[in-house]
């Protein structure tokens, strides 16, 4: 008796077994077709993995998220309301739900969605993000104060310096766009939003040299300490921007700037970005880098001659940016 109970646990424990990875089997499959965006395939495959595997909630969310990217909004929503309830829903479900219910045209219940979920995850740049968007689409300007609060809460997370920089500019500020824009390139070297960012930069930093005193009281209205000294170490450098702003000036007034910031400021505001750009003065690929910026955003054929030219420079920055992750860490959130 006991030898047959032992048999049939042992068998029960096996089917157990095969059927998750068969479920498995099927959800790595049902991936390899989301990537050739064949979602109907995949949704096809992962309705089989759900009979299978009812509790896996990434089968669940994949295929909610294929019935989305398919343009079944009411079968992906059906889905995803009661993954909102699971006890291992992640801040990736309730942006996917938010997401869902604005493709309905609903943005009431998306906000509801996006704030619900940064309750359960004060911490999701990406909620933060998604809220910021969904705000300024409808003209509601505290968007900046979600993206702030995304940088200040997951400041690895790069969509919120994204659209902080795009804010800013065109605001009256003239810093935080600078250096926002400037951390969005390095978290996202390769973005295709990096040209964009690249010209604002070129551009914001033609903005902030209109005066000739950059100390000026209007340039910091907050009284903020942390620009007061970006703006007093920068301002040093003003009689280098009197023949324009241009690739070459914008090096030589950032290279003086590094040296001022480190000598006055470096110990009293650690800043990641500011450190980022002192080791590539120190290892000699800080003219690569601002030609990498600057270049690229006033001149892009003159960008890809002075490759050709220096190739060695531009081979070297590469292997440096594609060897690391630029992140600005917990503690050093100054607006």
């Amino acid at each position: 008796m006991i030898k047959r109970f032992i048999f049939f646990f042992i068998i029960l424990c096996t089917a157990f077994t095969v059927t998750a990875q068969d479920a498995a089997q099927l959800h790595e499959t049902a991936r390899a077709f989301m990537r050739q965006g064949d979602y109907s395939n995949a949704i096809l495959v992962l309705n089989r993995a759900v009979k299978l595997d009812s509790k896996s909630i990434e089968i669940a969310k994949d295929l909610g998220l294929n019935y989305y990217f398919s343009k079944d909004y009411p079968k992906a929503l059906d889905i995803y309301k009661p993954i909102l309830e699971r006890p291992d829903a992640d801040d990736q479900c309730f942006q996917i739900a938010g997401d869902i219910y604005l493709a309905l045209d609903n943005p009431k219940e998306c906000e509801k969605v996006y704030k619900r979920g940064l309750k359960q995850f004060p911490q999701s740049g990406a909620l933060y993000n998604e809220l910021g968007v969904l705000l300024w689409a409808q003209k509601d300007y505290s968007a900046i104060k979600q993206w702030e609060k995304g940088i200040e809460m997951d400041p690895g997370f790069s969509k919120n310096y994204y659209n902080a920089c795009k804010y800013y500019y065109f605001s009256t500020d003239k810093v935080w766009g600078i250096l926002y824009g400037e951390i969005f390139l390095n978290i996202e070297p390769s973005s295709a939003l990096s040209p964009e960012i690249k010209n604002i930069l070129l551009e914001s930093y033609k903005k902030l040299f209109v005066d000739s005193d950059l100390e000026n009281e209007k340039n910091n209205p907050t009284k903020n300490s942390f620009i007061q000294a970006f703006l007093q170490s920068m301002n040093k450098q003003s009689s280098l921007a009197a023949s324009g702003i241009n690739t070459e000036s914008l090096t030589m007034i950032r290279a003086r700037f590094i040296l001022d910031w480190f000598t006055d400021f470096g110990s009293k505001y650690p800043f990641k970005l500011f450190e980022l750009q002192k080791q590539l003065l120190q290892e000699g690929m800080f003219d690569a880098y601002n030609q990498w910026i600057f270049t690229a955003a006033q001149n892009l054929p003159a960008y890809q001659n002075w490759i050709t030219v220096n190739a060695g420079e531009y081979n070297e920055l590469s292997r440096f940016q594609r060897g690391r992750i630029f992140r600005i860490p917990s503690g050093q959130y100054y607006h």
